[in-house]
């Protein structure tokens, strides 16, 4: 008899009609696996991008596929050649990718991607963290390098992305410039930013000149006027497409493309900022785990405020 579990996954690529609220077989574990009871699942753009099929011939996932790549919850089957962790240990992740999500009741993810979760935080803010955090921790640390007293450009700093960078950016000691819309000028001036700019009414490049480091977490004509704004030697890094190199050259100026991986001895090096009060995660909404489809409406809305986070148990 086989084991089954709910979850949501994708038979097809599509619009949100596509996410199928269902039963599914238990995750099969490799041996240097975790099987992990999943709490809280967050959402990110990646989720509706795959779903939408824009990424088939980047990846190698097969469908049907559960959704899903960022989630906290509890270790309850450990591998025979899986160290470091123990039936009971709360965690959190960011899965590989190309296998099965966390969209679901429980997640199969190879030890080495895993972290204990942070102590200050419940697993909905915990599953939060893991995208967003290594994505700001990818570009602006491993990327970029930056270091205390240069300025950082960040765009889209209310969003789940930008509101880690900005704290960490801050936490290395960096200047921050953010761009937001004006209703949330008091939040990304909590977060810790140095220079607001509503981008809604004024164009940042008017407005910012030789920074060290710009972030972009938009794209398109965004990424391009950002260059303007870069000091010679200067790093654009983005996220969301591959910075022209011609560009870079002509301007004196470095890019980089940040497609991010898991890595756990990461995740684990992010927990301690935020238990040291360094970091914080913002939600949006929290949504149950069969409400899949109105946290993609909303993610891909565009306007959401933080992080999107399905519940998926107590």
């Amino acid at each position: 008899m086989t084991l089954t579990m709910k979850a949501v996954r994708i038979h097809a690529y599509g619009g949100l009609e596509v996410l199928h609220y269902e039963d599914v077989a238990m995750p099969k574990l490799n041996p240097d696996d975790l099987l992990i009871r999943v709490r809280a699942a967050a959402v990110n753009p990646v989720d509706w991008k795959i779903r939408e099929g824009y990424l088939q011939g980047a990846l190698k996932q097969k469908l049907p596929l559960v959704l899903g790549w960022d989630v906290s919850g509890e270790v309850v089957e450990v591998g025979p050649a899986a160290a470091g962790f123990r039936v009971g240990d709360e965690v959190y992740v960011r899965p590989d990718i190309e296998r099965d999500g966390g969209y679901a009741e429980y997640i199969a993810v190879k030890a080495g991607e895993v972290a204990r979760k942070p102590a200050t935080l419940d697993h909905a803010h915990a599953a939060a963290v893991p995208l967003a955090a290594l994505t700001a921790w990818q570009s602006l640390v491993d990327a970029a390098d930056l270091q205390a007293g240069q300025t950082v450009l960040i765009h889209a700093a209310a969003g789940g992305v930008g509101s880690l960078a900005v704290q960490l950016a801050k936490a290395r000691g960096a200047r921050v410039i953010a761009t937001a819309s004006a209703v949330n000028t008091g939040l990304v001036a909590e977060l810790g930013a140095d220079q607001f700019i509503d981008y809604t009414k004024t164009r940042f490049e008017d407005a910012v000149k030789a920074v060290d480091v710009v972030f972009d977490t938009i794209g398109g004509d965004t990424q391009e006027r950002s260059w303007q704004v870069l000091k010679p030697g200067g790093i654009l890094v983005s996220v969301v497409s591959p910075p022209s190199k011609e560009t870079a050259a002509e301007r004196g100026v470095r890019r980089a493309f940040v497609f991010i991986h898991a890595d756990g001895e990461q995740l684990s090096g992010i927990a301690r900022l935020i238990d040291g009060g360094k970091m914080k995660p913002i939600i949006h909404a929290v949504l149950p785990l069969a409400e899949a489809r109105q946290a993609h409406a909303i993610s891909q809305g565009g306007h959401a405020r933080g992080k999107i986070v399905l519940h998926v148990a107590d």
